[in-house]
């Protein structure tokens, strides 16, 4: 009866790694959003006061193709800081587009190849008027929905924030994607 029982715990734990495993690379795990540089659209004012914080669903399968849309809340390696928690902002600008920065050292980018302009929706926000173009190989997965708390459950809508519209978006893509909804 002891090998029986042994046996099938055995066969459980393998489950489970491999549950966990395909969850982990595949991904759909969610994460504790911490700080106000996405505020109002995670983490609300409201939300903060009574301790808690948004947690956001993960889709890193979604983000292997690097098919990123202008408005796109994004999870991505911050390029300051590596090994810190992952960032969570929304992306701006695509490559090709020009963009008008809030702060980074050039009033005017043309995104390069390769890469895109993330920003918080809060305006103090560690983003690409920091360290200006971001990597896509920076980022690691689409946010799409709040997880958590359960009053919070919702889609993240893809918008760029009226005053962010991109001012010459690269015929590539959409360009529809740049007004404000």
């Amino acid at each position: 009866m002891y090998v029986y029982w042994r046996s099938w715990i055995a066969r459980g734990v393998g489950c489970v790694a491999v549950a966990i495993t395909c969850l982990d690379v595949f991904g759909y795990p969610a994460i504790l959003v911490e700080g106000t540089s996405m505020q109002p659209t995670l983490n609300p004012e409201k939300l903060l006061q009574t301790g808690s914080h948004d947690w956001v669903l993960l889709n890193r399968w979604g983000a292997r193709k690097m098919d990123f849309e202008r408005g796109q809340v994004v999870s991505l390696i911050s390029p300051s800081a590596p090994d810190d928690c992952p960032l969570i902002k929304r992306v701006i600008a695509l490559e090709g587009d020009t963009v008008r920065t809030l702060s980074y050292k050039k009033r005017y980018v043309t995104i390069p190849e390769g890469h895109c302009w993330i920003e918080g929706d809060n305006r103090h926000s560690l983003d690409s008027n920091i360290f200006g173009p971001v990597s896509l190989g920076l980022l690691t997965a689409k946010t799409p929905y709040i997880v958590w708390p359960p009053r919070r459950w919702r889609r993240l809508e893809k918008h760029i924030p009226h005053d962010r519209v991109v001012l010459a978006p690269d015929s590539k893509h959409n360009a529809s994607d740049t007004s404000s909804r």
